[in-house]
């Protein structure tokens, strides 16, 4: 059985984000954004995060540093969220955001782990609740 582009990219997905958080995402699914969705779900999943070139942990600190670089905070939270599946610790990503606030700045680096801690907050209480 061949496997397509979208059907590995769908099963990284799920890997990295969850299950959960890829069955509420498909459920708000459109005809208007199911092109978009495709797009992303084959080249961003199907394609980076399913190269084997990098490892899971290191491709996460990627993402969250140029999220936080590029001003998507948008993102930030579902990005920390995965790292309890990628294994970026804590620690990694500090460094990361420590490595944007020299190379594109304090402020961006300030609200990326200003929204890292509040997501980590939430994490331990629903672990803890």
């Amino acid at each position: 059985m061949t496997t397509t582009r979208y059907d590995t990219g769908m099963a990284v997905r799920r890997s990295v984000l969850g299950d959960a958080h890829v069955d509420r995402a498909e459920a708000q699914k459109t005809p208007f954004d199911t092109p978009f969705q495709s797009l992303i779900t084959e080249s961003a999943w199907g394609t980076v995060w399913a190269s084997d070139a990098i490892s899971k942990r290191e491709r996460s600190m990627l993402t969250l540093a140029l999220l936080a670089a590029t001003g998507n905070f948008e993102e930030i939270p579902m990005h920390i969220r995965a790292t309890a599946r990628t294994g970026a610790s804590k620690q990694d990503v500090l460094e990361a955001f420590q490595h944007v606030a020299i190379y594109a700045g304090v402020p961006r680096a300030n609200h990326a782990l200003k929204l890292a801690k509040q997501t980590y907050a939430e994490m331990e209480e629903t672990d803890n609740g």
